[in-house]
């Protein structure tokens, strides 16, 4: 709790200017009575929901339920389905993959070849404690958290309608933790999640779908 008071001192004047694209329409995506078969082997049956503009949406479901597999589908990998499948036209999406390992180079570079606001970016890294000193260093030597991050604080620079995160508090500390949870619900962008932690899901999503 101490730590928490701490926190909300550092930097509490910088407004962040996060913003997220508006669709032309309430409705991103659907899927009816979708069912992901890889050969004989079945991940997810019957799987029917919308997502909304606005709406923060966390999958649950056991390991092996075709979380993943329902993400990889909205973001257009070639994932083998039956049933009814639509995404508007023209929908940019932010993912954040589980994968970390592709990060190298300096922060600068990083965000420069994203086409990303520098400054923002940073200064979202610097609300989630990352030091000055780490925005010197190669991203390769950074620890599993951190570069978790980097994938976070990208995401939320990107010009996009829609955000599909992959277990992002995967490394991540309890207090940035909290501070992921305040950035989302202050900025309120339109989010499909999974994640592990029914604490955090809980006090993000405005719908959960269970597989």
């Amino acid at each position: 709790e101490e730590s928490s008071k701490l926190l909300k001192n550092i930097e509490s004047s910088e407004s962040l200017k996060i913003t997220q694209l508006v669709y032309n329409k309430k409705q991103m995506v659907e899927l009816e009575h979708v069912s992901i078969r890889y050969g004989e082997h079945k991940v997810c049956n019957d799987v029917t929901f919308t997502i909304e503009q606005g709406e923060r949406i966390t999958l649950v479901g056991p390991n092996g339920s075709g979380k993943s597999s329902i993400l990889k589908l909205i973001l257009n990998e070639d994932i083998p389905f039956t049933g009814t499948f639509r995404k508007g036209s023209q929908l940019k999406i932010s993912y954040v993959s589980q994968d970390t390992s592709h990060l190298q180079g300096n922060l600068s570079d990083y965000a420069s070849h994203n086409e990303i606001d520098e400054s923002l970016f940073k200064a979202i890294l610097r609300k989630l404690d990352f030091s000055r000193i780490q925005f010197e260093k190669d991203m390769s030597s950074f620890s599993g958290g951190q570069k978790k991050k980097v994938l976070i604080a990208k995401s939320l620079c990107e010009k996009a309608h829609l955000h599909i995160w992959d277990e992002p508090l995967n490394f991540i500390d309890v207090i940035s933790r909290m501070q992921i949870e305040e950035l989302l619900l202050e900025h309120s962008p339109t989010i499909l999640f999974v994640e592990h932690d029914s604490e955090f899901c809980e006090n993000i999503a405005t719908k959960i779908v269970e597989l």
